[in-house]
């Protein structure tokens, strides 16, 4: 599994393919193990002359035990990877810190119309710029995002991020990270909106401070 997963450069992905792995090392030992079983049944308790066919009626503590035994195994592991994923999920979607940079992305057939606050820092003022499926952070940053459906469902989803947020129409929706290496990105929408699902994608542009800066003061001036 190592290697198949986009190159993570959030502060919290790498707990987020912690569970992935989890998850996969688990059933791959337990499938691996199933198959192994059934191989040996076969052919230990296959057809032969001579050797007629047992009916078992599974009302002894000792035959019962072949089920309750692996369902309580499955039980407890299940809690584990529960319990894993739970404390991933309060990391990253209960605990949005107020951010260093807020912006505000409207989603919608099939594009993401980001705002961004001007050179006071402050969305909702007359120096508020919006640019079209591109999306500039600054790196090391709380960026705090929050989204927003003019039509349908979306599914704002940065891979590298290892972020995914269903976007709900007449709802609000605050997510956050941050970004620890600069670089062009993948901005997709991971859920099928409608006939042009596939071209609602966008570029993720992670910045230094005094580049995103730049950025910001320019597209402002222009705005």
């Amino acid at each position: 599994m190592h290697g198949w997963f986009p190159e993570n450069i959030s502060t919290f992905g790498a707990d987020v393919d912690g569970v992935f792995y989890l998850i996969y090392y688990i059933v791959g030992f337990w499938f691996l193990l199933t198959q192994a079983a059934i191989f040996y049944f076969v052919i230990r308790f296959r057809r032969r002359a001579g050797q007629p066919a047992a009916y078992i009626r599974g009302d002894t503590w000792k035959q019962l035990s072949w089920i309750l035994i692996p369902a309580a195994i499955v039980l407890v592991l299940d809690l584990g990877i529960d319990a894993a994923g739970a404390r991933v999920w309060e990391e990253i979607k209960t605990r949005v810190p107020a951010g260093d940079v807020h912006l505000e992305i409207n989603a919608k057939q099939f594009e993401w119309m980001i705002t961004y606050p001007g050179a006071d820092d402050q969305l909702g003022t007359a120096d508020d710029f919006i640019v079209n499926s591109e999306l500039h952070v600054p790196v090391d940053k709380d960026v705090r995002i929050t989204l927003k459906s003019n039509d349908v469902v979306h599914s704002f989803f940065l891979p590298n991020v290892r972020l995914k947020q269903d976007v709900v129409p007449g709802r609000a929706i605050d997510v956050w990270f941050k970004v620890t290496k600069p670089g062009t990105y993948e901005l997709a929408c991971s859920e099928l909106c409608g006939f042009g699902h596939y071209t609602m994608r966008g570029t993720f542009i992670v910045q230094t401070p005094e580049e995103y800066d730049r950025w910001v003061r320019a597209h402002s001036a222009n705005a």
